[in-house]
């Protein structure tokens, strides 16, 4: 607990940071996932009525729904085109630039949708729903990419984390404030729906008292004095020289290095590898089946004899759930010391110093170790999935022999559960860091146009494919997700390099060795003419 007080008061200024980008990053992103399902009857019904005061007919439910689908869908088109192109603005005018230029659109956003109703006008709510996906895709971009950054190596793992926290914080907080109880009654889902408006704002007044990333102000801006200003603030008074070592090993390796187009990156021999782990952890992190999971929850409550009023809130414990597993993934486990548990002689010596001096002047760099710091983020990812698996084997079992046995019913609801605790203790942070670590200050950007891309095009397929999976296969539909868990042990297990405690060239180094059967760390081939054009873009 020292140690953990001791963090607070040093890292202060990254805490502070974290918090900030968390709320205005994948909060928003979690809830309007979550959220947009709660208004929907009272939505469909404001449309009828709009419709019938400017034609004097009702319109049919067939156009209901499908204006409602395109309500639902056109976040993903925006979504989709705010993560293409931020890439190529986050290089050119700076990650804290774009994301105060992300919350004036999603201002503008949340006034469209507080007003639509009072301006009867149903396009509205249209509109600020594809600008929120504009923003969104913006925030959720710059958000691990910014966390990552601003982290001391030994926390990385931590802050990398954090990021799924806030997501799964925005699930719920969704599902709270949706609630018929709050803001999703008829006459307040408006304010629903514009809800994010106060995290923008929020963020947009204080994200410039705070600075840019070290490593951005030092190999991309050169700036020396606001590279160490920033670790200052950000990481406090100490003896933070190996950082900085890292950090100008890694400026002077990719000197005379540009930022590449994303479709250069794909023809990049020494990212090759890289790659591949991007394009097998982020599909798998869509199609996994947690969104099944979700989907099914309601059926299993249902026959486990809850009542149809208690359903919501039970299915609200899920999403509790997740957010408590994404949590126990970045709390302290363990106090360290240079990496090593602290022996039992030790131990006396921090119970004694507590006692005797405050936190802050503990003698030596004790801290606690998160989950994703004590096992790694390679461990936790194939444990994680091979964990899910073996659930939705169970779970599969149980849904299909439910109306033989009455105790499977009960059974199904605790494998629910289970579910979603893996997926938040292990994939749902692990991936994360992950996508944040392998990559490199020049290539993150365009690899991260990459992530979006595949983010946002999952997200919209398995919206329209799952549903007639679901129809066609009923509980075998987990049969095809446990399939692709299956593939994704294995390969994470035999390719994954582990990022735990590594430099940015070491992680680069291990790479290599996949990318070229050597142990060099930057190939000539990557090195661009010192003309060629930072960008980002297709």
């Amino acid at each position: 607990m020292a140690g953990f007080f001791s963090d607070l008061l040093q890292y202060r200024g990254l805490f502070q940071m974290i918090l900030l980008l968390g709320i205005g990053g994948s909060f928003p992103y979690g809830f309007h996932i979550s959220v947009i399902n709660y208004p929907s009857l009272h939505i469909k019904k404001f449309i009828n009525e709009t419709w019938m005061e400017r034609h004097g007919s009702p319109l049919p439910q067939e156009t209901i729904l499908l204006l409602w689908s395109f309500i639902v869908s056109v976040f993903g088109i925006g979504g989709l085109l705010g993560s293409v192109y931020c890439g190529y603005l986050t290089t050119k005018y700076r990650k804290k630039k774009c994301q105060m230029f992300a919350n004036g659109i999603m201002l503008a956003a949340a006034l469209f949708m507080g007003f639509s109703k009072m301006a009867k006008s149903f396009e509205m709510i249209i509109l600020g729903r594809l600008l929120y996906g504009v923003a969104i895709g913006f925030s959720f971009n710059i958000h691990p990419q910014y966390v990552g950054e601003i982290s001391p190596k030994r926390l990385r793992g931590f802050t990398n984390a954090t990021v799924a926290v806030f997501l799964t914080f925005g699930k719920v907080a969704g599902q709270v404030i949706g609630l018929g109880e709050m803001l999703g009654s008829e006459s307040l889902w408006p304010l629903l729906l514009a809800f994010n408006g106060l995290t923008a704002a929020l963020q947009l007044v204080l994200l410039p008292c705070f600075p840019d990333s070290p490593s951005y102000l030092l190999i991309q801006k050169g700036n020396e004095e606001a590279f160490r200003k920033a670790i200052t603030y950000l990481w406090g008074k100490g003896d933070h020289e190996a950082e900085i070592e890292d950090l100008k090993k890694e400026k002077a390796a990719m000197a005379g290095t540009k930022g590449l187009r994303v479709l250069e990156l794909l023809r990049t021999r020494s990212q090759r590898w890289q790659l591949y782990v991007m394009a097998v952890l982020l599909p798998t992190l869509q199609l996994c089946g947690i969104n099944a999971i979700y989907f099914y929850s309601f059926e299993v409550f249902r026959t486990a004899k809850f009542e149809e009023d208690l359903i919501p809130y039970v299915s609200l414990g899920v999403g509790l759930c997740e957010f408590v597993s994404s949590v126990v993934c970045v709390s302290p486990k363990s106090i360290e010391q240079g990496g090593r548990r602290l022996p039992s002689a030790k131990w006396k010596e921090v119970s004694a110093h507590i006692f005797t001096h405050p936190p802050a002047m503990l003698p030596f760099p004790a801290f606690q170790s998160s989950l994703i710091d004590h096992f790694g983020r390679k461990r936790l990812l194939w444990g994680g999935y091979m964990a899910m698996a073996v659930v939705l084997a169970l779970l599969t079992m149980t849904l299909s022999l439910q109306h033989r046995f009455f105790w499977m019913h009960y059974f199904s609801v605790v494998l629910v559960f289970l579910f979603v605790l893996f997926y938040g203790i292990g994939p749902s942070g692990g991936t994360v860091s992950v996508m944040v670590e392998i990559f490199s200050q020049t290539f993150r950007p365009s690899a991260f146009v990459l992530v979006g891309f595949l983010n946002w095009i999952g997200l919209f397929l398995l919206g329209m494919i799952f549903p007639f999976i679901v129809e066609y296969l009923g509980p075998f539909c987990f049969l095809i997700f446990m399939g692709i868990l299956g593939v994704s042990v294995v390969f994470i297990y035999l390719f994954l390099p582990e990022t735990k405690g590594k430099s940015i060239l070491e992680i680069t180094m291990d790479f290599n060795k996949l990318n070229f059967g050597t142990k060099q760390v930057f190939p000539t081939e990557n090195n661009l003419p010192k003309e060629a054009v930072l960008c980002t873009r297709l």
